[in-house]
């Protein structure tokens, strides 16, 4: 069985793509300013996203969906929830499902 990934349309592409840009932005560990430069960006509008982005609270996911054996063998999160502000949740095997509906909760603001 391969990997399944589901992920919802943005609402806004723009916003997803700037959500983009921030994260790899915080991956790298990169200078805001050097990574502006190497992407074409100005430090103005990057700033500006990262605000409205964190204001917004706004949460992007995917549904991954793996075989039993892969899990197993395997001590990797079953689910990883990516913020729009470049963290990330990782849900592993076992987690309390009511905890889990109430930190989604407070994520959907």
């Amino acid at each position: 069985m391969s990997d399944t990934v589901i992920e919802a349309k943005p609402a806004n592409p723009k916003a997803d793509e700037w959500a983009d840009r921030i994260a790899a932005q915080q991956r790298g560990g990169m200078s805001v300013k050097q990574f502006c430069k190497e992407q074409g960006l100005t430090e103005y509008s990057f700033y500006a996203w990262r605000k409205r982005l964190q204001e917004q609270g706004s949460v992007r996911f995917a549904l991954v969906e793996r075989n039993s054996r892969r899990q197993e063998r395997t001590a990797e999160p079953v689910l990883e929830l990516v913020l729009g502000t470049g963290e990330r949740l990782r849900i592993g095997t076992g987690v309390d499902i009511a905890t889990f509906r109430a930190v989604l909760d407070v994520l959907r603001g």
